[in-house]
Protein backbone atom coordinates (compact mmCIF):
# COMPACT_ATOMS: atom_id res chain seq x y z
CA UNK A 1 0.00 0.00 0.00
CA UNK A 2 1.04 3.33 -0.50
CA UNK A 3 0.47 7.29 0.02
CA UNK A 4 0.53 10.19 -1.91
CA UNK A 5 0.37 13.65 0.05
CA UNK A 6 1.81 17.25 -0.04
CA UNK A 7 3.92 18.73 2.64
CA UNK A 8 5.37 22.09 3.76
CA UNK A 9 8.60 22.53 5.68
CA UNK A 10 6.51 21.68 8.79
CA UNK A 11 5.10 18.57 7.08
CA UNK A 12 1.72 20.50 7.07
CA UNK A 13 -0.70 19.29 4.93
CA UNK A 14 -3.70 21.20 5.25
CA UNK A 15 -5.89 24.26 6.27
CA UNK A 16 -9.33 24.59 6.99
CA UNK A 17 -10.54 21.57 4.55
CA UNK A 18 -8.24 22.51 1.90
CA UNK A 19 -4.64 22.15 0.68
CA UNK A 20 -2.18 24.85 2.01
CA UNK A 21 -1.38 25.46 -2.24
CA UNK A 22 -2.02 24.93 -5.64
CA UNK A 23 0.85 23.79 -7.36
CA UNK A 24 -0.15 22.99 -11.08
CA UNK A 25 2.84 20.47 -11.70
CA UNK A 26 2.16 18.77 -8.14
CA UNK A 27 -1.69 17.94 -9.40
CA UNK A 28 -0.01 16.63 -12.42
CA UNK A 29 1.85 14.32 -10.51
CA UNK A 30 -0.64 13.35 -8.46
CA UNK A 31 -3.22 12.25 -11.67
CA UNK A 32 -0.63 10.27 -13.15
CA UNK A 33 0.54 8.61 -10.00
CA UNK A 34 -2.56 7.34 -8.96
CA UNK A 35 -4.35 7.27 -12.73
CA UNK A 36 -5.92 3.70 -12.87
CA UNK A 37 -5.50 3.11 -9.28
CA UNK A 38 -7.69 2.39 -6.09
CA UNK A 39 -7.52 5.54 -3.72
CA UNK A 40 -8.57 5.63 0.09
CA UNK A 41 -9.68 8.95 1.45
CA UNK A 42 -11.74 10.01 4.48
CA UNK A 43 -15.09 12.19 3.30
CA UNK A 44 -14.13 15.43 3.82
CA UNK A 45 -11.46 14.93 1.34
CA UNK A 46 -13.91 13.34 -1.54
CA UNK A 47 -15.86 16.55 -0.70
CA UNK A 48 -13.38 19.38 -1.14
CA UNK A 49 -13.21 17.83 -4.88
CA UNK A 50 -14.77 19.61 -7.60
CA UNK A 51 -18.90 18.88 -7.05
CA UNK A 52 -17.84 16.47 -5.07
CA UNK A 53 -17.35 13.72 -7.47
CA UNK A 54 -15.12 10.84 -7.21
CA UNK A 55 -11.72 11.21 -9.31
CA UNK A 56 -11.79 10.29 -12.46
CA UNK A 57 -10.35 6.79 -14.10
CA UNK A 58 -9.36 5.51 -10.54
CA UNK A 59 -11.86 3.09 -7.31
CA UNK A 60 -12.72 5.83 -5.13
CA UNK A 61 -12.93 4.24 -1.62
CA UNK A 62 -14.04 6.74 0.92
CA UNK A 63 -13.88 5.91 4.60
CA UNK A 64 -16.91 8.02 7.10
CA UNK A 65 -18.60 6.86 10.19
CA UNK A 66 -21.84 8.30 8.24
CA UNK A 67 -24.23 5.40 7.73
CA UNK A 68 -26.10 7.54 6.21
CA UNK A 69 -23.40 8.41 3.44
CA UNK A 70 -24.04 7.43 -0.33
CA UNK A 71 -22.46 9.55 -2.51
CA UNK A 72 -22.08 8.19 -6.45
CA UNK A 73 -19.33 6.55 -7.82
CA UNK A 74 -17.24 5.35 -4.75
CA UNK A 75 -17.50 2.32 -2.42
CA UNK A 76 -18.44 3.92 1.17
CA UNK A 77 -16.16 1.54 4.45
CA UNK A 78 -17.14 2.46 7.89
CA UNK A 79 -13.92 1.64 9.49
CA UNK A 80 -10.53 0.76 9.03
CA UNK A 81 -11.11 -3.01 9.20
CA UNK A 82 -14.25 -2.34 6.27
CA UNK A 83 -11.12 -0.79 4.52
CA UNK A 84 -8.67 -2.88 4.77
CA UNK A 85 -11.69 -6.09 3.79
CA UNK A 86 -12.23 -4.04 0.59
CA UNK A 87 -9.00 -3.72 -0.43
CA UNK A 88 -8.08 -7.36 -0.48
CA UNK A 89 -9.51 -7.48 -3.96
CA UNK A 90 -6.73 -4.92 -4.98
CA UNK A 91 -2.70 -5.18 -5.65
CA UNK A 92 -0.76 -4.07 -2.91
CA UNK A 93 1.06 -1.16 -5.35
CA UNK A 94 -2.25 -0.29 -6.68
CA UNK A 95 -3.61 1.56 -3.55
CA UNK A 96 -3.12 5.35 -2.63
CA UNK A 97 -3.81 6.88 0.52
CA UNK A 98 -4.85 9.87 -0.11
CA UNK A 99 -5.85 11.94 2.55
CA UNK A 100 -7.14 13.89 5.15
CA UNK A 101 -4.59 13.51 7.86
CA UNK A 102 -7.01 11.38 10.07
CA UNK A 103 -7.06 8.94 7.17
CA UNK A 104 -3.31 9.36 6.77
CA UNK A 105 -2.62 8.39 10.52
CA UNK A 106 -5.25 5.60 10.44
CA UNK A 107 -3.20 4.07 7.05
CA UNK A 108 0.32 5.04 7.51
CA UNK A 109 1.22 1.60 9.48
CA UNK A 110 0.17 -0.68 6.51
CA UNK A 111 2.19 1.76 4.11
CA UNK A 112 5.47 0.52 2.46
CA UNK A 113 5.58 3.42 0.52
CA UNK A 114 5.10 7.39 0.33
CA UNK A 115 5.19 9.99 -2.39
CA UNK A 116 5.59 13.25 -0.51
CA UNK A 117 5.72 16.54 -2.53
CA UNK A 118 8.16 18.44 -0.35
CA UNK A 119 7.59 22.21 -0.70
CA UNK A 120 10.07 24.70 0.25
CA UNK A 121 7.63 27.26 1.89
CA UNK A 122 6.11 26.90 5.59
CA UNK A 123 2.79 27.50 5.30
CA UNK A 124 -0.29 27.98 8.47
CA UNK A 125 -1.24 24.50 8.46
CA UNK A 126 -4.24 23.19 10.94
CA UNK A 127 -3.33 19.85 9.52
CA UNK A 128 0.14 17.99 9.93
CA UNK A 129 1.34 14.51 8.44
CA UNK A 130 4.30 12.30 10.21
CA UNK A 131 7.67 13.86 9.44
CA UNK A 132 8.91 10.54 7.66
CA UNK A 133 12.53 12.23 8.37
CA UNK A 134 12.34 11.77 11.87
CA UNK A 135 10.53 8.71 12.88
CA UNK A 136 13.21 6.04 11.36
CA UNK A 137 11.21 3.64 9.95
CA UNK A 138 11.47 5.96 6.46
CA UNK A 139 14.13 6.64 3.76
CA UNK A 140 14.10 8.45 0.64
CA UNK A 141 14.48 6.21 -2.19
CA UNK A 142 14.22 8.75 -5.05
CA UNK A 143 14.39 12.48 -5.44
CA UNK A 144 13.72 15.11 -8.53
CA UNK A 145 14.98 17.75 -9.64
CA UNK A 146 13.77 21.04 -7.81
CA UNK A 147 10.73 22.50 -9.77
CA UNK A 148 9.40 26.20 -9.19
CA UNK A 149 5.67 27.96 -9.44
CA UNK A 150 4.89 31.43 -8.74
CA UNK A 151 8.39 31.55 -6.64
CA UNK A 152 7.47 28.71 -4.49
CA UNK A 153 10.53 25.67 -4.87
CA UNK A 154 9.17 22.06 -4.64
CA UNK A 155 10.26 18.38 -5.10
CA UNK A 156 8.74 15.00 -5.51
CA UNK A 157 10.28 12.46 -2.91
CA UNK A 158 9.57 8.73 -2.58
CA UNK A 159 10.40 7.43 0.55
CA UNK A 160 10.21 3.62 1.30
CA UNK A 161 9.73 1.95 4.96
CA UNK A 162 12.55 0.77 6.27
CA UNK A 163 13.15 -3.71 6.55
CA UNK A 164 12.72 -4.75 9.86
CA UNK A 165 16.39 -6.21 10.79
Amino acid sequence: MNLIVAVDEKWGIGKNGGLLTHLPGDMKYFRETTRGKVVVMGRKTLESFPDGKPLKNRVNIVLTKNREYSPEGVTVCHDADQVLETLKQYPGEDIFIIGGGMIYREFLPYCSKAYVTCIHHVFEADTDFVDLDRTGEWEVTSCSQMQEYNGLTYEFKVYSRRQAL
